[in-house]
């Protein structure tokens, strides 16, 4: 009877802690971000393929690019985990706490790119497969490598990794790069900066602190939001060229232009804005928001317009 005890007390403990490993390797994938980017990549998916939609395509580019996009975070997460200390915002992850090994986590992101990646260019088509690899490649040689480290391009251009999934969904359909392509390109990487930069002044000193070398931080909260004015202003003209190539109807039309012009006016208040942590707190807000509902719209004005 004793021994039975200490058997069910070994096998709780065990199944506790593969509960807890499991849940850290699924931290690694950065779930928010994941999930992010994965309906973008549903988005432009469906987009392209008109609601005329072939399942078994569908959910091979999901599987692909849901596996690539986690391989670069989980990369990420191994690169980082020296800096990922020095921030109240990282410092309990499972590498800068000792929790997992660095080698396991690398073998870990090595494995889900292969799978991903070899996903998208057997079962999805191969230029699905050379995008998954160009956005993984940005991400992680482009940016988290050399430029978070060393200049404030790192957001913009690092953007351009995370611009990939809606182009690779909506490619998996055409197996080709159009003006659709280009514009849900456009839509994604001229929302990324502001996005961020309303995150990165709420959080600049331990940005400094860390050493990340982000445009608040060298050349100040001021010269960021006046930075993100062009960015957000351009996503308006990138929505009306979606319409005008028919690519959605009227209702994404209005939605996306109404949006972003709300976007914009309350981002330019910013410039005068007396409490700075407010204003970049709802400016983060409205960001997100704005990428939910503009492809939430996009997806279902694509099959009812």
């Amino acid at each position: 009877m004793h021994q039975k005890k200490i058997d069910a007390k070994a096998s709780c403990r065990i199944t506790r802690e593969a509960f807890y490993v499991l849940k850290d390797l699924i931290a690694l994938t950065k779930p928010g971000l994941l999930r992010l980017n994965i309906f973008a990549a549903l988005g432009g998916f469906l987009v392209a393929s008109k609601w005329d939609i072939d399942f078994v395509l569908l959910i091979c580019m999901l599987i692909g690019s849901t596996l690539t996009i986690a391989s670069a975070t989980v990369i990420n997460n191994y690169w980082d985990r020296e800096l990922d200390l020095k921030m109240e915002r990282t410092k309990n992850r499972a590498l800068p706490t000792g929790r997992m090994q660095p080698g396991t986590v690398l073998l870990y992101g090595i494995i889900l790119g292969v799978i991903g990646l070899a996903a998208l260019f057997v079962f999805v088509n191969p230029l699905a497969g050379w995008l998954g690899f160009f956005g993984w490649f940005v991400y992680i040689v482009i940016y988290t490598m050399w430029l978070k480290r060393t200049s404030t391009w790192s957001t913009s251009i690092g953007g351009i990794s995370g611009s990939m999934p809606p182009v690779i969904g909506y490619c998996a359909v055409t197996q080709e790069i159009d003006a659709g392509a280009w514009i849900l390109f456009a839509l994604l990487f001229l929302w990324q900066p502001a996005h961020f930069w309303s995150l990165a002044i709420r959080r600049v000193e331990e940005y400094r602190a860390a050493g990340f070398p982000l445009l608040p931080v060298v050349k100040g909260i001021k010269r960021t939001k006046l930075q993100m004015i062009p960015y957000i202003a351009l996503l308006i003209p990138a929505g009306i060229l979606f319409y005008t190539y028919g690519y959605v109807g009227i209702y994404f039309l209005i939605i996306s232009v109404l949006f972003g012009a709300v976007w914009l006016v309350h981002t330019l208040s910013g410039i005068n804005a007396k409490d700075t942590d407010k204003w970049a707190k709802i400016n983060f807000l409205i960001s997100v928001n704005y990428l939910m509902v503009i492809f939430i719209v996009m997806i279902l004005n694509t099959k009812f317009s």
